[in-house]
């Protein structure tokens, strides 16, 4: 376990990368938990109100955020400077993506159907951290050959078609599956060659007249909702907590 820790970790300058998700995902655990508690009255957890003004903990997250990023910059992939960097940094992101919806509508939406957004980000993000750490490469670029890595017109090529797929992924109103199509190819693709969702960009421009394709694409995601709307909702108020069911007074328990 330390030789493959050290070989696939270590060496290719990946710790800083797994300090900054370990302390990402910990970090959104722990203010989830205290957010919870403060919901619920419970704890001596309180929100903080200097002179009246509600400080949502993104206000810090920012700061974090900032300060890690920087000093990651400066400090390069290896020694204990890189280490603390990531860490910083990865604090203030957890704090910063764990109001992702605040900053989005500019409200404190934190308790409310919107924030469902918060906690939709944190996962892709972590996912996405994951998958480079587990080898892969921005567009796909890590399945080139050696000799493919030397050529610098397949480099481009490679990155111009899979961006075009995610581009296009994008348009049909697929978000999810283009971000994670940055990294795996095939999922850019695949939601490339699908149906658009009924309500995006493509759908409107392609299927005005196209009434068979736009009914189907109605029925598709229909049943994509039934299917996996429920499923999804459970996942996010398992994470992040259930939202109120009717929007409450005053700022709620954010920050």
């Amino acid at each position: 376990m330390g030789h493959w820790f050290q070989q696939n970790i270590v060496e290719p300058g990946k710790l800083p990368l797994l300090l900054a998700l370990g302390s990402f995902v910990l970090t959104f655990t722990i203010t989830r938990v205290i957010t919870r508690m403060i919901r619920a009255g419970k704890g001596p957890f309180r929100n903080i109100t200097p002179g009246g003004v509600h400080i949502h903990h993104v206000v810090p997250g920012v700061v974090l955020s900032v300060v890690g990023g920087f000093g990651a910059v400066a400090s390069g992939q290896h020694g204990a400077a890189a280490g603390i960097c990531a860490v910083v940094f990865g604090v203030g992101a957890g704090l910063v993506l764990d109001e992702f919806a605040l900053i989005l509508h500019l409200d404190d939406v934190y308790w409310t159907e919107e924030g469902r957004q918060s906690v939709e980000v944190v996962v892709l993000t972590a996912s996405l951290v994951v998958l480079v750490l587990a080898g892969f490469s921005p567009l796909g670029v890590d399945e080139l050959s050696g000799d493919q890595q030397q050529n610098r017109l397949g480099v481009v090529l490679t990155y111009v078609v899979n961006f075009g797929f995610v581009l296009i992924a994008l348009f049909k109103g697929k978000a999810r599956m283009a971000v994670i199509g940055t990294l795996i190819p095939f999922i850019a693709l695949f939601a490339a060659i699908r149906l658009a969702r009924p309500a995006s960009p493509w759908a409107r421009r392609f299927y005005r007249k196209r009434h068979r394709a736009r009914a189907r694409a109605v029925l598709r995601a229909y049943h994509h909702d039934v299917r996996w709307a429920g499923p999804r909702r459970r996942f996010q108020d398992l994470i992040g907590g259930a939202p109120d069911r009717t929007p409450l007074p005053g700022p709620g328990p954010g920050g």
